[in-house]
């Protein structure tokens, strides 16, 4: 008797790579349904641009270029509403974080507990059956010896996205797929050409909103003005809200000074935000919470490994620590650059990741 195909349901966003990740998967064979995420809710209390990003009216435009692709290739096509779940989980999330004093990356909470968590169980709940789930991610999953699972960094490390991805749990990875991991971005973007994809109507990596500016999100009385000072409290300027800044920020701080200054520290508690030289803002290590660890035995106390402590940070060699609250500790051998609160630092033994956590503070 014929083996039945495995069914694959592919998180497609109207973008080139999710687009060709039907595409891929549909020639290897499997039988391939196309999901969608309905994200923007265009009664919310703000407006935006309308211009390609991840959240914002334009997001309609882009579900129909999915589903037109869907009937191309002729296979099912779904919408799942999760405006609600992305305004909860998403936004609310962002918000808080900014007006904490930190600085979030929406796009991990939003794989996390969007694209592989509620996607998935919403579209179970109405009846869409899959065996495995797919996205145009570049990353790499791989089944080790011992029968888990590993996540690894795509072939195309000018494209990778593992960082984004270090939330991820073993149930998760188990039924996953990254069909572009394996492939050079560039030999993705000669084949959608020679496939016909309409390119110039499509998305490609973007920021969270257009063009990075999230003010939009917040009320009036959540954006204060308040001091800029040095280290000493002495006062230099007025910045024009606090979630307009972020630490190791040069540009837009409006201060006149004979060196260059950096935002070197957001005080939420008192509005102001503490400027000093560049020298200043180098840390030798950070403190991480919200921790999670791909294979759980995989950290190793006191071990050295690669972290990389933003998406476009090239990672630094540093030992980690585990801590009695389930955070960790990690020293670098050489101070880096604007370590930033509320970003992640994910750590990698090779092209392995191991996990990551939330940086929480400095060191």
């Amino acid at each position: 008797m014929k083996a039945k195909r495995k069914k694959v349901a592919v998180g497609m966003s109207g973008g080139v790579d999710s687009s060709m990740c039907a595409i891929l998967l549909k020639e290897m064979g499997y039988d391939v349904i196309g999901l969608s995420m309905e994200i923007y809710d265009k009664n919310a209390e703000f407006n935006l641009p309308s211009a390609h990003a991840c959240y914002g009216p334009d997001e309609e435009n882009e579900l129909k270029n999915a589903e037109a692709l869907c009937s191309r290739l002729e296979i099912p096509f779904y919408r799942v509403d999760l405006r609600k779940e992305f305004t909860e989980s998403v936004i609310s999330y962002f918000k808080k974080e900014y007006l904490s004093g930190r600085t979030p990356n929406p796009c991990i909470v939003c794989n996390r507990f969007l694209k592989f968590d509620f996607l998935i169980k919403k579209a179970a709940a109405q009846g869409i059956e899959f065996d495995l789930f797919a996205t145009g991610h570049y990353a790499v999953v791989e089944k080790a010896q011992d029968g888990t699972f590993k996540l690894k960094k795509a072939m195309d490390k000018s494209k990778d996205q593992s960082y984004f991805l270090y939330r991820l749990t073993q149930e998760h990875l188990s039924r996953t797929i990254f069909p572009l991991g394996t492939y050079l971005k560039k030999d993705i973007i000669k084949m959608a050409y020679e496939y016909g994809l309409d390119l110039g109507n499509m998305k490609e990596s973007q920021d969270f909103v257009s063009g990075g500016d999230y003010s939009f999100l917040f009320k009036d009385d959540e954006i204060r003005t308040g001091d800029i000072v040095d280290g000493s409290g002495k006062i230099l300027g007025s910045h024009k809200g606090i979630v307009f800044y972020t630490v190791g920020q040069r540009k837009g701080l409006g201060i006149a000074a004979p060196q260059p200054l950096y935002v070197k520290k957001i005080d939420p508690a008192k509005n102001r935000i503490v400027v000093g030289e560049k020298k200043e803002i180098y840390s030798k290590g950070l403190i991480a919470e919200d921790v999670n660890i791909i294979r759980s035995d995989s950290l190793i106390d006191g071990v050295k490994y690669q972290i990389k402590i933003r998406f476009n940070h090239k990672g630094a060699p540093g030992t980690v620590f585990k801590l009695p609250d389930g955070s960790i500790k990690v020293l670098f051998d050489r101070p880096q650059l604007a370590i930033t609160p509320g970003q992640s630092a994910v750590l990698y033994d090779g092209d392995e990741v191991i996990g990551g956590g939330v940086i929480k503070s400095v060191i």
